[in-house]
């Protein structure tokens, strides 16, 4: 075994150790694409999301310096007809782009290092063929020679682009690296089997074209068919919590939040396993890294990137145009860019069907929340400060108070320009209200009695907080809001609940632009 060349199945025998979600289906599908015109296959995932397990356990399953059967047997891999065929039968390499720029004096010589680095140890495992100067050559040679194919893995492909961002020119030379092994057609049928390339970002693009254009690319904004291979699904959390007595719940509204066309509910595989662990719900995932990765992107001034923080940070979703990203985190041209890095980065998701990206979950809103009270967004800052205060004010009956602070929310950009319906009414409640969400889940559009309550905040479990029930008008009285919830009688559909209910109505008047507030509470026994 080698260090590049045949690796072995040490890793991967290593990961089933200890808790471990059968994700091996994941090799049916790459045994689908070998030899074919899809058998160049990128997938990219945020950092710490199994990208270098799913490597591990490819090189595991084709090395054949190895006998992995009793490793495979237990998992679902080994009930497809293909399990057999393709076992143990490839030489495998398996290329690390971390590991090169770890060892490297001088990262401007990496890719020159891994070439010969890698060159080399092919041409040890094959003695007879005449040594080559060029890695791609060496590979052809060796087909060309033995009939053997490889199978080329590449963790962290882009980690290049990342640590050196600045380097066009080594960018320019890596790539044309990459293209000697996979652009090639005629060399490359002739001598690589199939390839599977990690990394965070997609491959970039230059212009409209990619840099190696002949990958298949799943990736957060696409993940295609391979949605629930890019973290945790329903089910298997579920299945977890249940073998290790965890509330699903919290564990939902910490980690869940991924979603894609294929598939709505993907949680983030580090942190449940960590939530797992530790027995304690908290931010792990986010704590692997810095928020400082975080603060940099949204501090950009890019026009309206304050505005859709803000909205995402009262629950809102943001429509974006994912096409004019360049896949790097230099050639960041427009709002849209940022957002666009940060579901790839997992900061936000992307919803295909609506084009419009959110905050997943509570994780990854904290990280959000200490990234603007610490940064140069100072009027966001303020903003979620008065939400605290807000909330206060409500539980209070303060009317005039909680009038007012809406009012603040609404001039300091909580809602858009266009501030003229009940829809940009509802983004500023979201967001003036925004610290409930510590204690309340928030459900809008709520069927309630003889209408739909407009949002209704539910206190977590244990907790002695009223329920908030939250009725809006435009340019209407704000009495009539509180009297269509009586006449609907939505308090009698939440009687369920069993605690006290508070009914605030908010009214906002177009004309004076002023908004006005009414609040009566509903006492209901425990």
């Amino acid at each position: 075994m080698g260090r590049y060349l045949n690796v072995g199945n040490a890793g991967f025998t290593a990961m089933t150790r200890g808790m471990y979600v059968d994700k091996t289906e994941l090799i049916a599908f790459i045994n689908g694409t070998l030899g074919t015109t899809d058998k160049l296959t990128c997938v990219s995932r945020p950092r710490r999301f199994g990208k270098s397990f799913a490597a591990k356990m490819l090189c595991a399953y084709y090395d054949k310096s190895c006998d992995s059967r009793a490793l495979f047997e237990k998992y679902r891999i080994a009930e497809d007809e293909s399990f057999e065929r393709y076992l143990n039968k490839y030489d495998v390499l398996c290329l690390d782009i971390t590991h090169f720029i770890s060892r490297a004096p001088d990262i401007r010589s990496i890719v020159k290092d891994i070439n010969a680095l890698v060159t080399e140890e092919v041409h040890q495992a094959y003695p007879d063929v005449k040594r080559e100067a060029v890695l791609s050559d060496m590979l052809y040679s060796v087909a060309e020679a033995t009939g053997n194919k490889f199978i080329v893995i590449i963790d962290e492909w882009d980690a290049l682009f990342r640590e050196a961002k600045d380097d066009p020119e080594l960018h320019k030379e890596y790539i044309y690296f990459l293209r000697g092994l996979f652009k090639n057609s005629g060399q490359t049928d002739k001598m690589i089997e199939a390839a599977y390339m990690t990394g965070i970002l997609p491959i970039k693009k230059y212009g409209h074209q990619s840099a190696v254009s002949d990958f298949r690319e799943y990736t957060m904004i696409a993940p295609r068919k391979l949605a629930r291979f890019t973290g945790f699904t329903e089910d298997e959390v579920k299945e977890l919590c249940r073998e290790n007595g965890m509330d699903f719940q919290k564990m939902k509204f910490w980690y869940d939040g991924y979603s894609f066309r294929r598939l709505k509910s993907v949680y983030n595989p580090e942190s449940v396993m960590e939530a797992i662990k530790n027995e304690e719900f908290g931010s792990y995932w986010t704590r692997t890294e810095t928020y400082e990765s975080l603060k940099i992107y949204i501090e950009l001034n890019e026009d309206g990137l304050r505005e859709a923080i803000v909205q995402m940070l009262g629950g809102g979703h943001i429509k974006i145009n994912a096409g004019s990203f360049q896949n790097d985190m230099t050639s960041i041209k427009v709002k849209d860019d940022v957002l666009t890095l940060l579901v790839h980065l997992g900061y936000l998701t992307y919803d295909a069907e609506e084009q419009a990206v959110f905050i997943p979950n509570e994780e990854v809103r904290q990280e959000f929340l200490l990234a603007v009270t610490t940064g140069r967004h100072r009027e966001v800052a303020k903003m979620i400060r008065n939400s605290d205060r807000l909330l206060e004010q409500t539980l209070q009956g303060n009317e005039e108070a909680v009038a007012a602070a809406i009012e603040e929310a609404h001039a300091m950009g909580a809602a858009p320009l266009f501030y003229n319906n009940e829809q940009a009414l509802r983004s500023v409640i979201r967001f003036a209200y925004l610290c409930c969400v510590d204690e309340y889940l928030r459900f809008e559009e709520l069927p309630s009695g003889k209408g739909y309550a407009d949002i209704v905040y539910f206190p977590k479990r244990n907790s002695d907080l009223p329920l908030l029930l939250i009725e809006l008008k435009w340019d209407k009285e704000v009495g009539g809001a509180i009297r269509q919830v009586k006449e609907r009688n939505y308090p009698m559909a939440l009687r369920d609940y069993g605690g006290d209910i508070l009914l605030v109505g908010i009214s906002y008047e177009e004309q004076s632009k002023k908004h006005s507030c009414r609040i009566e509470r509903v006492r209901q026994s425990r």
